[in-house]
Protein backbone atom coordinates (compact mmCIF):
# COMPACT_ATOMS: atom_id res chain seq x y z
CA UNK A 1 0.00 0.00 0.00
CA UNK A 2 1.43 3.39 -0.86
CA UNK A 3 2.39 5.46 1.93
CA UNK A 4 -0.05 8.26 2.78
CA UNK A 5 1.24 11.82 3.73
CA UNK A 6 0.25 13.65 6.60
CA UNK A 7 -2.05 16.82 6.03
CA UNK A 8 -3.48 15.01 2.68
CA UNK A 9 -7.24 16.06 2.25
CA UNK A 10 -10.09 13.25 1.44
CA UNK A 11 -11.39 14.81 -2.15
CA UNK A 12 -15.21 14.67 -2.01
CA UNK A 13 -17.28 15.66 -5.05
CA UNK A 14 -18.66 19.44 -4.25
CA UNK A 15 -19.93 22.12 -6.44
CA UNK A 16 -18.52 25.85 -7.53
CA UNK A 17 -15.07 24.43 -8.03
CA UNK A 18 -13.16 26.38 -10.12
CA UNK A 19 -9.03 25.45 -12.12
CA UNK A 20 -6.55 28.41 -10.69
CA UNK A 21 -3.77 28.80 -13.44
CA UNK A 22 -1.88 30.37 -10.36
CA UNK A 23 -1.22 30.58 -6.77
CA UNK A 24 0.44 32.77 -4.81
CA UNK A 25 2.03 30.74 -2.03
CA UNK A 26 1.04 32.33 1.59
CA UNK A 27 3.37 34.80 2.85
CA UNK A 28 5.57 35.84 -0.29
CA UNK A 29 5.19 36.97 -3.79
CA UNK A 30 6.03 33.76 -5.40
CA UNK A 31 3.74 31.95 -7.90
CA UNK A 32 3.16 28.52 -8.61
CA UNK A 33 1.76 27.37 -11.50
CA UNK A 34 0.94 23.42 -12.63
CA UNK A 35 3.73 21.37 -13.46
CA UNK A 36 5.94 24.09 -10.84
CA UNK A 37 7.94 21.76 -8.36
CA UNK A 38 7.49 23.17 -4.96
CA UNK A 39 8.43 22.37 -1.18
CA UNK A 40 5.48 20.87 1.40
CA UNK A 41 5.10 21.42 5.07
CA UNK A 42 5.44 18.41 6.93
CA UNK A 43 3.37 17.83 9.78
CA UNK A 44 6.31 16.48 11.82
CA UNK A 45 8.59 19.61 12.16
CA UNK A 46 11.60 17.09 12.73
CA UNK A 47 11.50 16.49 8.82
CA UNK A 48 12.73 18.09 5.36
CA UNK A 49 10.15 19.30 3.56
CA UNK A 50 8.35 17.16 0.97
CA UNK A 51 8.65 17.90 -2.70
CA UNK A 52 6.00 17.49 -5.12
CA UNK A 53 5.11 18.28 -9.10
CA UNK A 54 1.83 20.47 -8.92
CA UNK A 55 -0.61 18.69 -11.21
CA UNK A 56 -3.63 20.87 -10.85
CA UNK A 57 -4.80 23.84 -8.24
CA UNK A 58 -8.45 24.52 -7.95
CA UNK A 59 -10.58 26.65 -5.54
CA UNK A 60 -14.04 25.64 -3.75
CA UNK A 61 -17.11 28.12 -4.05
CA UNK A 62 -15.57 29.55 -0.38
CA UNK A 63 -12.25 30.73 -2.28
CA UNK A 64 -10.12 27.23 -0.33
CA UNK A 65 -7.36 26.38 -2.65
CA UNK A 66 -6.24 22.66 -2.65
CA UNK A 67 -3.48 21.61 -5.34
CA UNK A 68 -3.28 18.11 -7.01
CA UNK A 69 0.17 16.97 -6.70
CA UNK A 70 2.67 13.96 -7.34
CA UNK A 71 4.84 13.19 -4.78
CA UNK A 72 8.80 12.66 -4.94
CA UNK A 73 10.33 10.05 -2.60
CA UNK A 74 13.79 11.00 -0.93
CA UNK A 75 15.87 7.70 -1.09
CA UNK A 76 15.45 6.95 2.78
CA UNK A 77 11.49 7.02 2.25
CA UNK A 78 11.75 4.19 -0.57
CA UNK A 79 11.05 0.51 0.09
CA UNK A 80 14.99 0.13 -0.32
CA UNK A 81 16.19 2.75 1.34
CA UNK A 82 19.40 5.42 0.86
CA UNK A 83 22.26 3.63 -0.46
CA UNK A 84 26.11 4.64 -1.09
CA UNK A 85 25.64 6.09 -4.66
CA UNK A 86 22.71 7.99 -3.83
CA UNK A 87 23.32 11.80 -4.06
CA UNK A 88 22.05 14.24 -1.42
CA UNK A 89 19.66 15.52 -3.51
CA UNK A 90 18.27 12.59 -5.68
CA UNK A 91 14.57 12.29 -5.48
CA UNK A 92 12.74 9.72 -7.01
CA UNK A 93 9.31 10.47 -9.25
CA UNK A 94 6.31 8.42 -7.59
CA UNK A 95 3.25 7.57 -8.79
CA UNK A 96 1.67 8.47 -5.51
CA UNK A 97 -0.90 11.29 -6.26
CA UNK A 98 -2.57 13.16 -3.75
CA UNK A 99 -5.18 16.40 -2.76
CA UNK A 100 -3.26 19.16 -0.75
CA UNK A 101 -4.12 22.63 0.89
CA UNK A 102 -2.54 24.91 -0.84
CA UNK A 103 -1.38 26.65 2.92
CA UNK A 104 0.79 23.88 3.12
CA UNK A 105 3.17 24.66 0.33
CA UNK A 106 6.50 26.46 1.91
CA UNK A 107 8.32 27.48 -1.34
CA UNK A 108 9.30 26.50 -5.09
CA UNK A 109 12.15 24.42 -5.87
CA UNK A 110 13.61 22.83 -8.95
CA UNK A 111 13.77 19.06 -10.03
CA UNK A 112 16.65 18.65 -12.74
CA UNK A 113 17.29 16.08 -14.93
CA UNK A 114 20.08 13.66 -14.28
CA UNK A 115 21.81 15.15 -17.23
CA UNK A 116 21.48 18.78 -16.11
CA UNK A 117 21.84 18.85 -13.02
CA UNK A 118 25.30 17.35 -13.66
CA UNK A 119 25.96 20.71 -15.31
CA UNK A 120 25.27 22.96 -12.81
CA UNK A 121 27.99 25.13 -12.29
CA UNK A 122 26.63 26.11 -8.49
CA UNK A 123 23.75 24.05 -6.60
CA UNK A 124 21.48 26.16 -4.39
CA UNK A 125 18.98 24.83 -1.49
CA UNK A 126 15.69 24.25 -3.90
CA UNK A 127 17.94 22.40 -6.80
CA UNK A 128 17.25 18.33 -6.87
CA UNK A 129 17.26 15.81 -9.37
CA UNK A 130 15.48 12.72 -10.78
CA UNK A 131 16.75 9.96 -12.49
CA UNK A 132 14.24 7.60 -12.30
CA UNK A 133 10.20 6.96 -11.20
CA UNK A 134 9.43 4.93 -8.87
CA UNK A 135 6.11 2.70 -7.59
CA UNK A 136 5.35 3.64 -4.29
CA UNK A 137 3.21 0.31 -3.84
CA UNK A 138 6.03 -2.12 -5.03
CA UNK A 139 8.86 -0.28 -4.81
CA UNK A 140 9.93 -1.12 -8.11
CA UNK A 141 12.07 1.54 -10.72
CA UNK A 142 11.44 2.02 -13.86
CA UNK A 143 13.66 2.17 -16.18
CA UNK A 144 15.37 -1.17 -15.19
CA UNK A 145 18.67 -0.91 -16.31
CA UNK A 146 21.54 -0.05 -14.45
CA UNK A 147 25.02 1.27 -15.70
CA UNK A 148 28.11 0.91 -13.46
CA UNK A 149 31.35 2.20 -13.01
CA UNK A 150 35.25 2.00 -11.35
CA UNK A 151 36.60 -1.33 -9.92
CA UNK A 152 33.71 -1.53 -7.47
CA UNK A 153 31.15 -1.32 -10.18
CA UNK A 154 28.89 0.74 -8.30
CA UNK A 155 26.04 3.45 -10.17
CA UNK A 156 27.06 6.70 -10.29
CA UNK A 157 27.07 9.69 -7.34
CA UNK A 158 27.18 13.43 -8.13
CA UNK A 159 28.78 13.95 -4.62
CA UNK A 160 30.76 11.63 -5.15
CA UNK A 161 34.31 12.88 -6.82
CA UNK A 162 35.53 10.64 -9.49
CA UNK A 163 38.95 10.72 -11.96
CA UNK A 164 38.58 9.84 -15.77
CA UNK A 165 41.02 7.11 -17.41
CA UNK A 166 42.62 8.29 -20.64
CA UNK A 167 43.02 5.19 -21.60
CA UNK A 168 39.71 2.56 -20.82
CA UNK A 169 37.51 5.71 -20.15
CA UNK A 170 36.19 4.96 -16.87
CA UNK A 171 35.42 6.46 -14.40
CA UNK A 172 36.91 5.71 -11.12
CA UNK A 173 36.94 6.67 -7.35
CA UNK A 174 40.37 7.96 -5.70
CA UNK A 175 40.38 5.35 -2.94
CA UNK A 176 39.39 2.29 -5.71
CA UNK A 177 42.55 3.30 -7.12
CA UNK A 178 44.97 3.83 -4.22
CA UNK A 179 44.47 7.69 -4.07
CA UNK A 180 43.12 10.45 -1.92
CA UNK A 181 40.67 12.88 -2.82
CA UNK A 182 43.26 15.79 -2.76
CA UNK A 183 45.49 13.87 -4.83
CA UNK A 184 43.00 13.27 -7.17
CA UNK A 185 41.84 16.93 -7.44
CA UNK A 186 45.81 17.75 -8.20
CA UNK A 187 46.10 15.33 -11.20
CA UNK A 188 46.31 16.46 -14.72
CA UNK A 189 46.52 13.04 -16.51
CA UNK A 190 45.39 9.84 -14.88
CA UNK A 191 45.57 6.24 -16.07
CA UNK A 192 44.40 3.11 -14.57
CA UNK A 193 46.62 0.02 -13.37
CA UNK A 194 45.12 -1.84 -16.02
CA UNK A 195 46.01 0.86 -18.88
CA UNK A 196 49.33 1.75 -17.74
CA UNK A 197 50.57 -1.66 -17.65
CA UNK A 198 49.96 -1.71 -22.03
CA UNK A 199 49.10 2.29 -22.40
CA UNK A 200 49.35 2.06 -26.28
CA UNK A 201 47.50 -1.17 -27.08
CA UNK A 202 44.49 -0.10 -24.37
CA UNK A 203 44.38 3.30 -25.90
CA UNK A 204 43.80 1.67 -29.42
CA UNK A 205 40.58 -0.41 -28.36
CA UNK A 206 38.88 2.03 -25.99
CA UNK A 207 39.29 5.32 -28.33
CA UNK A 208 34.95 5.87 -27.48
CA UNK A 209 33.70 8.61 -25.57
CA UNK A 210 32.58 8.46 -22.35
CA UNK A 211 29.42 10.42 -22.86
CA UNK A 212 27.89 7.37 -24.41
CA UNK A 213 25.78 5.38 -22.31
CA UNK A 214 26.05 2.65 -25.24
CA UNK A 215 29.96 3.02 -24.20
CA UNK A 216 29.31 1.98 -20.29
CA UNK A 217 29.01 -1.08 -18.51
CA UNK A 218 25.25 -1.98 -18.33
CA UNK A 219 23.77 -4.70 -16.22
CA UNK A 220 20.20 -5.78 -15.49
CA UNK A 221 18.73 -4.49 -12.57
CA UNK A 222 17.32 -7.95 -11.16
CA UNK A 223 21.12 -9.07 -10.44
CA UNK A 224 21.28 -5.88 -8.10
CA UNK A 225 17.90 -6.93 -7.04
CA UNK A 226 18.93 -10.12 -6.62
CA UNK A 227 22.69 -9.98 -4.85
CA UNK A 228 22.59 -6.69 -3.45
CA UNK A 229 19.08 -5.17 -3.11
CA UNK A 230 20.15 -2.41 -5.21
CA UNK A 231 17.82 -1.19 -8.02
CA UNK A 232 19.10 2.66 -9.70
CA UNK A 233 19.15 3.76 -13.37
CA UNK A 234 22.19 5.80 -14.76
CA UNK A 235 21.87 7.07 -18.35
CA UNK A 236 23.45 10.58 -20.09
CA UNK A 237 20.30 11.16 -21.83
CA UNK A 238 17.90 11.76 -19.01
Amino acid sequence: MAKTRPGGVISKPKTGKRDLDTYTIRGTTKVVRVGDCVLMRPSDTGRPSYVAKIEAIEADSRNNVKVRVRWYYRPEESLGGRRQFHGAKELFLSDHYDVQSAHTIEGKCIVHSFKNYTKLENVGAEDYYCRFEYKAATGGFTPDRVAVYCKCEMPYNPDDLMVQCEGCKDWYHPACVDMTIEEAKKLDHFMCSECASDDDVKRSQNGFSASSLADVKVVDASVFITYDGRMVWISSDT
